[in-house]
């Protein structure tokens, strides 16, 4: 049986399907917690305080008889002041250090799979070309002194993109035992792994369906404005596994997007499956949330083909995403 190094939650499916798993996280509390919901699992827990400092994973990786290593964890906030040294040179070591660690302390590994993001891949002219169709061939314009010197959205971006073209070069350089895979998702919806026990648990993505079934847009919808590229958390789960299975996934990056979307899909969804909240929701007559005037294409044939996704749609993914909220108190 193989053992997996995951840096961060993937837990569930890697246990369905019998993997032994070395799991790291950032607290004591959060490694009882994990314990405590995963009571007969093969699991051992590492408490990984900085994922960003230097030589972060070099014990961990230590574990003997390591086959793939996960590294999902990816540090993003926007509390900083300095992008430099708060942002852009953390993302860089904290996705180098892993695999360095690996390199060097866990030669039994053959793959590692690292988690970066569609924001990688954009271009702001890109999301304003009506006849662009986003892939793998294509990388985020921005550059280093782009992201030291632009605004917090771009600085973020250029973060994302220094750390995955930094995890390509290393292994172009380094020429270490293990081959490398990314994966490369739009924003991601759906329902947690886990029960919510508030809803300050919700991350960014997520936050404009509980303002929906909280009645903050009952008078006005949202505007669909950004990215609408989206895929569901637990498409993105299957991603990451199938990305170590797979033998010819090895050395690729995968776009993984299920489609489009507008927050007026979400309105239309939640209206058709939850009539309980009729009066949270706005009528059909209230305005706002339409597509924008330019919504580029994607291409996610080498996912599909290659990972064997067969991406949940987006109904589907609303209906489950409110039932998890709804349970937690929205």
């Amino acid at each position: 049986m193989q053992k997996v190094l995951l840096t961060a939650h993937i837990l569930g499916l890697l246990i369905q399907r019998g993997y032994e798993i070395v799991t790291t996280v950032r607290s004591e509390d959060k490694a009882s917690k994990i314990r405590k919901a995963h009571p007969n699992a093969k699991l051992s827990i590492v408490v990984v305080a900085d994922i960003a400092a230097p030589n972060a994973f070099d014990e961990v990786v230590k574990t003997p008889g390591l086959d793939v290593v996960l590294h999902t964890a990816s540090p993003f906030h926007f509390n900083w002041t300095d992008a430099k040294t708060e942002l852009l040179d953390p993302a860089i070591t904290g996705t180098t250090s892993i695999l360095k660690a690996t390199k060097e302390f866990a030669p039994s590994v053959r793959r590692v799979v690292v988690t970066s993001s569609f924001v990688s891949m954009l271009s702001v002219a890109g999301l304003q070309d009506p006849n662009k169709v986003f892939s793998e061939s294509d990388w985020n314009p921005n550059t280093y002194e782009d992201g030291v010197k632009g605004d917090k959205v771009t600085a973020y971006r250029v973060s994302k993109t220094v750390a995955e073209r930094s995890a390509w070069k290393f292994v172009q350089e380094e020429k270490p035992n293990f081959d490398l895979v990314t994966i490369c998702p739009p924003l991601v919806f759906g329902p947690t792994a886990h029960e919510l026990n508030s809803l300050s648990e919700i991350n960014t993505s997520n936050e404009r369906f509980v303002d929906l079934v909280q009645g903050k847009w009952k008078n006005e919808i949202l505007p669909s404005i950004g990215v609408n590229l989206w895929v569901d958390v637990r498409d993105v789960a299957l991603a990451h596994i199938a990305a170590f299975e797979k033998q010819n996934a090895g050395g690729k990056r995968f776009f993984c997007v299920a489609g489009k979307f507008c927050n007026r899909d979400i309105v239309i969804a939640t209206r058709k499956n939850f009539p309980e909240l009729k009066d949270k929701l706005p009528s059909e007559d209230v305005r706002g949330g339409e597509y924008p005037p330019v919504v580029p294409g994607y291409d996610n044939s080498r996912a599909t083909e290659i990972l064997g996704i067969d991406w949940l749609d987006f109904e589907r993914s609303t209906i489950d995403n409110i039932k998890r909220l709804l349970a937690a108190g929205a």
